[in-house]
């Protein structure tokens, strides 16, 4: 096995696999990166056992120029079939390093013999003295890396995948960047890690929540799908898959079932197990009588919680919001005796009311608003605040109040 390629190339799809590649792994092969050379492709796999991410990369035989191949670049590629495991990061690390443009040839040193010597006496060969090693070279630097066998590489198992949609890259990329940073990190309810992605025909829906707040973007998709499924995407899942939608004009198929999602994103394929668990019901929060709304410039908004938060309990991150007609009033103390207070001119013509918020929360949700203006909408009985914005907008998001 061996093949000829521009650093170019291969670096882009390199670093794209191994960020799913944990660097503790139970399985020293889990650790390595698949390479397969076959019908013209160099394919790269990645796997943690929970995601998987498949690079392919159109490269040539016999001199051939990889220009002339759809979807390659201009780097002349020479390549014989076969497949083999490397150290994903140190083969990374070797291609990054390595000059721009630069030509990097990749060849498995036979395990029997090796650089054309037999291991053996006489004319018979017998079994190597060492393990196969892989050469890698690029102008005048030579290196050689240990390898495992690529036929123990472990098959990512998946279930057949009976529901598919097409979606634009960057609209699903807008849809995970308004939800993603509501996910719990590590809760014993695990079905909060991660992201529930509801499709009802043409209709799609994204939420998470950390059981603290909770975000929901709606959108339309361009294609009816004939079906409605609900699905929980991991987390490290949803934050790959996120990073790998770079080009917002790129159309994605997403197919999946109820264990398992497959995404096809220009030359990559990305993989992932889904959990195993029912999302708990949130449509109840609407049903509830609420306060008028409160009015209010997003950016003064802003710029009034991050200083105000700076002498907060640096632990819970708690303000105090005292409401009353035309006027906000933000405050907080901590545990140093330290106050901060600032008054803020609101549109707001209701009771009043005093309410207190992780400030934290307030400021992500806040962040994400497209319009100038932010609409804060508080329950009667004081158990949610909605933020959105005063158009009809696809995504709401939910902050529940802390006690002081």
């Amino acid at each position: 096995m061996k093949f000829i390629i521009n650093r170019e190339e291969i670096l882009l799809p390199l670093q794209q696999i191994v960020s799913v590649i944990e660097k503790r792994q139970t399985m020293p092969i889990l650790s390595n990166v698949l390479i397969v050379i076959e019908d013209d492709q160099l394919i790269l796999t990645g796997t943690d056992l929970e995601i998987q991410i498949i690079a392919k990369i159109n490269i040539a035989k016999d001199g051939v120029y990889a220009e002339n191949l759809p979807g390659a670049g201009s780097a002349i590629a020479t390549a014989t079939p076969g497949s083999i495991t490397v150290p994903a990061r140190k083969f990374l690390d070797i291609c990054r390093l390595l000059p721009s443009g630069a030509e990097i040839k990749f060849e498995l040193v036979d395990d029997i013999a090796r650089d054309g010597v037999y291991a053996g006496r006489g004319d018979r060969p017998v079994a190597p003295t060492s393990a196969a090693k892989v050469k890698i070279a690029s102008g005048r630097s030579r290196f050689s890396l240990s390898c495992l066998p690529a036929d123990n590489y472990p098959e990512f198992a998946e279930s057949e995948l009976e529901n598919h949609l097409f979606i634009n890259a960057g609209k699903f990329k807008k849809a995970l960047d308004k939800t993603v940073f509501c996910m719990a990190n590590q809760d014993v309810r695990y079905y909060l890690n991660g992201l529930l992605l509801n499709v009802s025909n043409s209709k799609l829906k994204l939420v998470a929540s950390d059981g603290h707040r909770l975000s929901i973007y709606e959108d339309n998709l361009d294609q009816a799908t004939g079906f409605e499924a609900r699905i929980i995407l991991p987390r490290k899942g949803v934050l790959e898959l996120s990073r790998l939608l770079d080009d917002p004009e790129a159309e994605l198929k997403v197919e999946f079932s109820s264990n398992n999602i497959r995404v096809f994103i220009k030359n990559l394929i990305f993989s992932a197990k889904l959990v195993d668990s029912k999302y708990p019901d949130f449509g109840k929060v609407f049903q509830q009588e609420f306060f008028n709304q409160i009015h209010i410039q997003k950016q003064i908004l802003k710029e009034a919680l991050t200083r105000v938060a700076i002498l907060s309990n640096e632990k819970f991150k708690g303000v105090t919001f005292d409401i009353a007609p035309d006027s906000l009033k933000i405050s907080t103390h901590n545990p140093e005796h330290d106050e901060a207070e600032e008054e803020l001119v609101i549109e707001y013509t209701g009771e009043p009311l005093t309410i207190a918020f992780n400030a934290q929360y307030l400021l992500d949700a806040v962040s994400n608003l497209d319009s100038e203006l932010a609409v804060l909408t508080i329950a009667s009985n004081a158990s949610s605040c909605f933020i959105d914005e005063p158009s009809d907008c696809g995504y709401k998001f939910i902050v529940m109040p802390m006690r002081l």
